[in-house]
């Protein structure tokens, strides 16, 4: 990974890839398949250069072709690639810091590129963000957690799930579970940390209702 110690070290002008219900966290992976022209050719430039690609949801507004963009997003950097045979790109993305969508640019390239400011999200860089969460709360939280993935039948492994830290874990869950597109920009949006571990915790809860069983721990 580039050792991005200060915003000022991220590019300004970066390659965006919107992709709705896709949330890319800073120190998080995110395993893509890229087929569609425009983003083979942006994958090919950003492999000569520093491998850098702004991952950002839609709003409403704008054409179908070219939507509106939604107002954060977050960078990353292409820390995985291989080509397919019929000339897919596995890549992963890992995340460096969040930014805030700034003029975009009509460079007459087939994909999007704008400003990114990143002064807002400069906490996300050169630090590992810890969770410290009350008993009751984590109680709490696996216990909805073990009823959302019941409800869909989703499996979980829960002597890893113990092992990893609270942190790393809200992160893994925010990106990978099925959430809508909204809940995913909130997650994104949040400022730090706990905040993102109450709104999963009370999505999880809205989704799988009041449990009566008794809940796991997650130590």
């Amino acid at each position: 990974m580039a050792p991005y110690r200060q915003t000022a070290d991220l590019p300004q002008l970066i390659p965006v890839f919107p992709l709705d219900g896709a949330l890319l966290l800073p120190g998080g992976e995110l395993p893509l398949q890229i087929f569609e022209p425009r983003y083979l050719n942006m994958i090919d430039d950003v492999m000569a250069g520093d491998r850098v690609i702004g991952m950002i949801q839609t709003r409403q507004g704008g054409d179908r072709a070219r939507p509106k963009l939604a107002d954060v997003g977050c960078v990353g950097r292409i820390t995985s690639y291989n080509e397919t045979s019929d000339g897919r790109y596995l890549i992963t993305l890992t995340g460096v810091c969040r930014f805030e969508a700034g003029e975009e640019l009509d460079l007459r390239l087939p994909y999007r590129q704008l400003r990114a400011r990143y002064t807002r999200f400069g906490g996300d860089l050169g630090q590992n963000e810890s969770l410290e969460a009350p008993a009751l709360a984590r109680a709490r939280f696996a216990r909805a957690l073990k009823r959302y993935l019941n409800l869909r039948q989703l499996d979980i492994d829960w002597e890893s799930a113990q092992e990893a830290p609270l942190e790393a874990l809200v992160n893994s869950l925010c990106m990978g579970l099925p959430f809508e597109p909204a809940e995913k920009q909130a997650f994104l949006e949040t400022p730090d940390l706990a905040g993102r571990f109450e709104i999963l915790t009370t999505l999880l809860e809205i989704d799988a209702g009041d449990p009566d069983d008794e809940p796991p721990r997650l130590q």
